[in-house]
């Protein structure tokens, strides 16, 4: 069983090297073992077949069976805005759409000066009770990472979340926990794991299924919740009410937010230009990062 675990974790280095050609950075999140979970038996792979779905002509790689939990780094090649953001890819918890909702999404953030760490996160959790908990404690070490000053060269003022999808619900549970979802494991823990925002783009299942108007009860917002920034498709096929429920409660609360709901664009466009209105979300996201402070404007 040693063994096969040793194999596992070999196929798993493997796969993270091809996946981490373009990152100037990769580390574990987590110095030894993550907090209790059910790992995946198969290894860690890229599960798209050739019937996979393309996004706007291109294939996606659907990262699946992931038990190692990594920080992939990339740095501003110039004007470093002193912002860094978590980016969350989504996949049903059951997979990570690594390049679209991921490693692309990173190096658009590096254009615009902002340091972006694309998270590799636990998957599959669909089983799991809440399926959110192992991929937000990910989220919530790899904060404290960064603000602990752990990456090398990574020294932001200010840290952010962005999820997709599944991704979104990830983020959303992140920014508005209460306390930390995990045992502190060492002195990284003593760094704060509450983002100083959010952006939640087609985020899934966050409010309650008999009634739309309303978050689900593990989301719990107040006058302190970190402004969000919201994208979504009216004719998504997951209710634009996440993200239209989440902007009028934190609106309620007082926490000045920004909420886009475009005409078409469907589900898991992530930031690829596919003749839709949905196009516009990036620049929208640039856009209120600049009104607040944390891009050069």
């Amino acid at each position: 069983m040693q063994r096969f675990h040793l194999f596992l974790i070999l196929l798993s280095v493997i796969a993270s090297s091809v996946m981490a050609q373009d990152a100037d950075q990769v580390l574990s999140v987590w110095p030894k073992s993550p907090p209790q979970w059910t790992p995946p038996t198969e290894s860690e792979r890229d599960t798209s077949g050739a019937d996979g779905r393309p996004v706007a002509g291109k294939p996606v790689i659907r990262l699946g069976f992931v038990s190692t939990p990594q920080v992939h780094v990339y740095r501003p090649a110039e004007n470093d805005t002193s912002t860094a953001v978590v980016i969350c890819p989504g996949g049903g918890f059951s997979i990570l759409a690594w390049d679209l909702e991921g490693t692309e999404i990173a190096q658009w953030f590096q254009s615009i000066g902002v340091t972006a760490i694309v998270l590799k996160y636990r998957v599959p959790t669909r089983e799991a009770d809440p399926r959110w908990k192992a991929p937000v404690q990910d989220v919530q070490r790899a904060i404290s990472m960064i603000r602990a000053g752990t990456i090398e060269g990574v020294r932001p003022s200010r840290v952010g979340v962005l999820g997709f999808s599944a991704g979104g619900n990830t983020a959303a549970h992140a920014a508005l926990a209460s306390e930390r979802h995990y045992d502190a494991v060492d002195s990284v823990d003593g760094a704060s794991c509450t983002p100083d925002f959010a952006v939640l783009v087609y985020p899934a299942w966050l409010v309650q299924e008999d009634d739309s108007s309303q978050l689900i009860d593990t989301l719990a917002v107040d006058e302190n919740s970190p402004p969000m920034f919201l994208a979504h498709a009216a004719d998504d096929r997951i209710d634009a009410a996440s993200s239209v429920t989440m902007f009028t409660t934190l609106k309620q609360h007082g926490v000045a937010s920004s909420l886009h709901v475009f005409a078409t664009g469907g589900h898991g466009f992530g930031g690829r230009i596919a003749g839709a209105p949905t196009d516009a979300w990036r620049g929208l996201c640039e856009s209120w990062m600049k009104s607040k402070g944390w891009l050069a404007p």
